[in-house]
C-alpha cells in the first residue's frame, strides 16, 4: 500500500525533477490575504504572485500547502465525521506557473504523474472542460486519448474560476476518479453527478483572462497554472478504499482515539472517531501556526473545532481529558513532513488539555440542560402525533396551526452559548442527532438583547460621551483581531476611519485619522505597555506614519496615523507593519519587569505586589507595595537576580485558562488590569527550587527567551505615595549606554581630581573631611569676629538697658547654624543679662536670644524672640527660657528686632 506520506513525498519529487521549485507550506493563517480566516486552497500562498504584486526567484513552483475550511462561506464544520470526503483540515497539493508554460504542459504533468508515475488505470478518469474551452477539449483528446464522451464540457461557475470580481480568472478542468458500477452516482454534468462514484481528485486552473466587475475585458499578459488535488482523496483513491477516513492517516488516528476510550470505531462509535481525528488535526497544526482558543476571531474558530471534538470524547464516555493525548499519534503520522508539529508538541498537548479540562466543568451542567429541553420538544411532538391519530379527520389548515415548534427556543441556545460555552454550531450538532434544529432568529434576538443590556450598562457607568463613537463600532464590526503574539507585520483591511471624533470615508496626504482594521499585529496600549508604532502601506501608494495604537473599550485596535502619500479609504487592504526595534525594546523591557516583580518579593518578601507601571521603548517604570525606602543591598540584590535570570536565557512560554486556574497554579494577577473569562498566563526563568521563577497573567508582548533582553539596570528607586515605591530601571542598549556615560564621568571626576577613578571614592572621601574641618575652622572665626563686634548695628559689648546687661549685633552673612553657639558664648562673657543676635542672610533674618540662668526667671526668651521676630515680619519662634530662635522674611530690619527687645527691656524697668 501506498502511504499518505509517500503520496505527498513522490508528487513533489515528480514536479521537483521537472523544474518547480518545492516551496513549503505556508502558515495556516494568511499572509497576504486579510478577507481570508485560514489559508483555504493552495494558490493562496502564491496570490500576489499571480496578481503581479509579488515576485519569486522562480516562475514553476509545487506545494503540499496546509488548509482549513472551518468559517465563512467554506465551512465544512457541520459534515466532518458524517460523510466521506468533508475535513476542516486538509493537505492541497498543487503545481503552479507563473506565466511559464500553459493548458497543454499542464494537461500533461497531470496525465503523466497519475497513469505513468502513479499507475492509476486510464479507463477510470474523467476530465471536464468549460464549455466554451475547445483548446483544453483537443488537449484531452491529444494527450490523454480520453474519448469524447470521457472529456464533458460544464457550462455552469463550477468550471471556471476567479480570483474575485476583479482580477485574474479562466476555466477550469477537473479530473475524476470513477470508483466503480457498485457505488451510487453518475458522471459530472448528469443528473447523477451528486452521488459517490465519480469523486473530483484534481483541478486545473487555466488562468486565462482578466475581469472587472466580474466581466472579462482582456487577456492575461502572462497566462498561468494554478491545480490543486486534495492529498486525503488521492490518497483513498491510491490505497483503494472509498471513504478518506479509511487512509493510513486517518487509520492510525482513529485507532488511537478507539484505544485511548476503549471503544469501537465503527457503528455507532464511527462518526465520533471521525470528528475526534479531523479535529484533533486541525487543533494541532493551528496551535502550531500561532492560533490559540479565544472568544472571537480565528481563536474563536478553533475552541468551536475542540469543543466539538471533546464532547465527542465524552459522548465516546472518556472520563478524562482525551485530545491532548492523542498529539504523539498526530506527530508520529505527520511531524516528519511538518517539523512544526513536533517543535509545538508540547504547547498543543498543553492547550488542548486545558482547553479540554475547563470545557468538561461546564458540559455536564450543559447537556443536563440541553436533554431537558430535548425532551421537552420530544414530549411535545409525541403529544401532537397521539392528538393526530385520536382525531384523524380535523382540516389539515387546523392540523398545520396546531403543529409544535419543534425547534430548541433561541434563548436556550443563547444560554447555553453564554454560560455553558456551547458555540452554536455545537448545540445545532447535538440536536441534529435527534431530528431537530435551533430557533436561529430567536438566538439572534437574544444576542441583541445582551449587546443592548451591555450598552445601556455602559452608558450608566460613567464612561466619556465620546466613547460613543468606539461603542457603535464595536457592534457594528466587531473586535479587532490582534495577530503580533507571533507577527512583526501583516495585511488588514480597513473597516473604519475616524478623524475629529467622526467617522469618515477616506483620508488623504497630511491628514490625521484613526484607523480600525479587522486584524493588526500593532498592540494597543493597555496593561502598562505602550502601543506600538509603525507604518500603515498599500500597493495604491498609502503610505502612513503610526504614532501610537490604542486600544479602546478593550475590543478595538486603534491606529493613530498621519497620511504621508496617497490616501485610505474604508474597504482597502493595508499592509501593517510594526517598528520592530521599538517592539523590541518595549517587549525586553516588560518582561524584565516580571522578573523584577519576582525578585523584589523574593527580597523583600511576598507583601510585594505591582501597583503600576509604565513599559515603553526607552525605561521600565515599576511600583510596588512597600512601606520604606529600599536600602542600596536590597536594590543591588534585586538587580543581580534578575540579570542571572536573564544570563540563563530562559525560554518565556504562555498560555491560555481561566482566572481561577491560573491563580490556582500560582500565577499573579497584574494591577489595573481587567481579566475576562481567559486569560494570558506568561512563564519565565527557572527558580532554584527547580519550580517557574515567574508566573503572571498578562496580556501584553514578552522576549521569546530571557537573554533577549540583554542588560538589567536600575536607575532610581523613590516614593509614590504612602505604602507604595518606584523602581525605575534600564534594560538592553539604554542600561549598556546608560553605564557607559556613568563611567565615562567617573573618567572624568578621576582626571579632575588628578587620580586613577578606582581612587575617586577615597579621593572625594579625603575632600569631605578637609571641608569640614575648614567649614569648623571658619565658623569659629566667624563667631569670634561676631563676638568681637564691628560691622553691626549695636555695639559687641554689653550696655545697661532696663538694670540689666544686654548685648545685641546684627551679623551680616553670619550663619544661621551658628548663632546658639555665638549665643552661649556671649552669655558666658556677660556672666548676667539678656543676648540678641540678628544673622542676615539672602535678605531673610534669623533671630537668637539667650537669658542666663539667673534671670530667667523674670525674662523669657522665648517672649522676647517674638517681639524680635515679629519686627523681621515673621510669626513666632520658639525655644526654652533661656534659649530661644525664630525669623522672618525682612533682613533689612534686622535692627529693628534688636529695639524692639531693648523697648521691651527698658519699659519692663519703666513699670518696676
Amino acid at each position: 500500500m501506498t502511504s499518505t506520506n509517500d503520496i505527498r513525498r513522490s508528487f513533489l519529487d515528480y514536479f521537483g525533477s521537472n523544474g518547480h521549485t518545492i516551496v513549503p507550506s505556508a502558515p495556516l493563517v494568511p499572509q497576504n490575504d486579510p478577507t481570508l480566516m485560514f489559508v483555504n486552497a493552495g494558490m493562496v500562498p502564491f496570490k500576489n504572485v499571480f496578481t503581479g504584486l509579488e515576485s519569486r526567484p522562480y516562475s514553476t513552483a509545487t506545494s503540499s500547502q496546509k488548509c482549513v475550511r472551518a468559517g465563512g462561506k467554506h465551512n465544512d464544520l457541520d459534515n466532518v465525521g458524517y460523510t466521506a470526503r468533508h475535513h476542516t483540515f486538509f493537505e492541497m497539493l498543487g503545481n503552479f506557473s507563473f506565466g511559464d508554460y500553459f493548458k497543454e504542459q499542464a494537461i500533461t504533468h497531470a496525465w503523466t504523474l497519475l497513469t505513468k508515475e502513479w499507475g492509476l488505470p486510464a479507463d477510470k478518469l474523467t476530465a471536464t472542460v468549460y464549455h466554451t474551452d475547445d483548446q483544453a477539449f483537443e488537449l484531452w483528446q491529444k494527450i490523454a486519448g480520453l474519448p469524447d464522451h470521457r472529456i464533458i464540457r460544464i457550462a455552469t461557475k463550477d468550471n471556471f474560476w476567479a480570483m474575485g470580481s476583479d482580477g485574474p480568472c479562466g476555466p477550469c478542468s477537473e479530473i475524476f476518479y470513477d470508483h466503480g458500477e457498485h457505488i451510487a452516482g453518475g458522471p459530472p454534468g448528469s443528473p447523477d453527478e451528486d452521488g459517490d462514484r465519480f469523486v473530483e481528485i484534481w483541478n486545473l486552473v487555466f488562468m486565462q483572462f482578466v475581469q472587472e466587475a466580474d466581466s472579462i475585458v482582456g487577456d492575461l499578459p502572462r497566462p498561468s497554472i494554478d491545480t490543486g488535488m486534495g492529498l486525503e482523496r488521492i490518497a483513498a483513491v491510491m490505497q483503494g478504499v472509498h471513504d478518506n477516513y479509511d487512509t493510513d492517516t486517518f487509520k492510525a488516528l482513529i485507532a488511537a482515539s478507539g484505544a485511548l476510550t476503549h471503544t469501537a470505531t465503527t457503528g455507532d462509535n464511527q462518526a465520533s472517531h471521525r470528528v475526534i481525528a479531523d479535529h484533533l488535526r486541525t487543533s494541532g497544526f493551528l496551535v502550531a501556526d500561532g492560533v490559540l482558543p479565544a472568544n472571537d476571531g480565528r481563536g474563536y474558530v478553533l475552541r468551536r473545532i475542540m469543543r466539538r471534538a471533546m464532547r465527542h470524547a465524552h459522548l465516546l464516555g472518556a472520563k478524562e481529558p482525551l485530545m491532548h493525548r492523542l498529539v504523539p499519534a498526530l506527530v508520529a503520522e505527520m511531524g516528519a513532513a511538518y517539523p512544526e508539529l513536533l517543535r509545538a508538541q508540547p504547547l498543543i498537548e498543553a492547550t488542548l488539555q486545558q482547553e479540554e479540562t475547563r470545557f468538561r466543568q461546564t458540559l455536564d451542567k450543559g447537556l443536563k440542560l440541553l436533554n431537558g429541553q430535548v425532551a421537552y420538544i420530544r414530549q411535545k411532538h409525541q403529544n401532537y402525533i397521539d392528538w393526530m391519530n385520536d382525531d384523524p379527520m380535523q382540516p389539515d389548515r387546523i392540523r398545520q396551526m396546531s403543529e409544535p415548534d419543534l425547534r430548541l427556543p433561541g434563548d436556550v441556545a443563547f444560554q447555553l452559548y453564554d454560560t455553558y460555552g456551547f458555540p452554536l454550531d455545537l448545540t445545532e450538532d447535538v440536536l441534529r442527532t435527534q431530528g431537530y434544529s435551533v430557533d436561529r432568529a430567536g438566538f439572534d434576538a437574544a444576542m441583541a438583547e445582551q449587546k443592548r443590556a451591555a450598552r445601556a450598562a455602559w452608558k450608566g457607568s460613567g464612561a466619556k460621551a465620546s466613547d460613543d463613537l468606539w461603542f457603535d463600532l464595536v457592534e457594528e464590526i466587531g473586535a479587532t483581531e490582534f495577530t503580533g503574539y507571533a507577527n512583526d507585520t501583516g495585511e488588514g483591511m480597513v473597516l473604519a476611519l475616524v478623524k475629529d471624533g467622526a467617522r469618515v470615508q477616506k483620508a488623504t496626504a497630511g491628514e490625521q485619522v484613526d484607523v480600525i482594521v479587522n486584524q493588526t499585529p500593532f498592540y494597543g496600549e493597555s496593561g502598562g505597555q505602550v502601543g506600538d508604532a509603525g507604518t500603515i502601506g498599500s500597493d495604491a501608494g498609502l503610505a502612513a506614519t503610526v504614532a501610537e495604537t490604542s486600544k479602546q473599550l478593550g475590543k478595538l485596535w486603534v491606529h493613530h496615523a498621519t497620511i504621508d502619500t496617497g490616501e485610505v479609504k474604508v474597504g482597502d487592504t493595508v499592509k501593517l507593519s510594526i517598528d520592530v526595534a521599538r517592539r523590541a525594546a518595549i517587549r525586553a523591557n516588560h518582561s524584565a519587569t516580571h522578573l523584577l516583580h519576582e525578585a523584589l518579593r523574593q527580597r523583600l518578601g511576598t507583601h510585594v505586589a505591582q501597583k503600576g507601571s509604565l513599559v515603553a521603548p526607552d525605561r521600565l517604570r515599576f511600583d510596588v507595595s512597600h512601606s520604606s525606602a529600599m536600602n542600596a543591598g536590597e536594590i543591588a540584590d534585586a538587580e543581580a537576580a534578575v540579570n542571572a535570570k536573564i544570563r540563563q536565557n530562559g525560554v518565556v512560554t504562555t498560555l491560555l485558562m481561566t482566572p481561577d486556574d491560573a491563580i490556582a497554579m500560582g500565577a499573579m494577577a497584574l494591577f489595573g488590569e481587567k481579566y475576562g473569562d481567559e486569560v494570558r498566563v506568561v512563564s519565565m526563568g527557572a527558580g532554584d527550587d527547580g519550580k517557574t521563577y515567574s508566573v503572571e497573567l498578562c496580556g501584553g508582548t514578552h522576549v521569546n527567551a530571557l537573554g533577549d533582553i540583554g542588560l538589567f539596570k536600575v536607575v532610581g528607586e523613590s516614593a509614590v505615595s504612602s505604602g507604595v515605591r518606584r523602581v525605575e530601571a534600564l534594560t538592553g542598549e539604554a542600561a549598556r549606554a546608560y553605564l557607559s556615560t556613568r563611567d565615562e564621568k567617573l573618567r572624568e571626576a578621576a582626571a579632575t581630581l588628578k587620580t586613577t577613578p578606582d581612587e575617586v571614592p577615597g579621593r572625594v572621601a579625603a575632600l569631605l573631611d578637609e571641608r569640614r574641618r575648614l567649614e569648623r575652622e571658619l565658623a569659629e572665626a566667624k563667631k569670634a569676629l561676631a563676638l568681637g563686634g564691628g560691622g553691626g548695628a549695636a555695639p559687641a559689648g554689653p550696655e545697661k538697658v532696663g538694670g540689666v546687661a544686654f548685648v545685641a549685633q546684627v551679623l551680616d552673612g553670619f550663619e544661621a547654624k551658628g548663632l546658639r553657639g555665638a549665643v552661649d558664648e556671649a552669655k558666658k562673657r556677660i556672666g548676667s543679662g539678656v543676648v540678641t543676635l540678628v544673622a542676615v542672610n539672602d535678605g531673610r533674618a534669623t533671630v537668637a536670644v539667650g537669658v542666663t540662668d539667673d534671670l530667667v526667671a523674670t525674662w523669657s526668651a522665648v517672649e522676647l524672640v517674638k517681639l524680635a521676630v515679629a519686627a523681621v515680619g515673621g510669626q513666632g519662634g520658639g525655644g526654652r527660657p533661656d534659649m530661644a530662635q525664630g525669623g522672618g522674611p525682612d533682613g533689612a530690619k534686622a535692627a529693628d528686632a534688636i529695639t524692639a527687645v531693648r523697648a521691651a527691656l527698658e519699659a519692663a524697668k519703666e513699670v518696676a
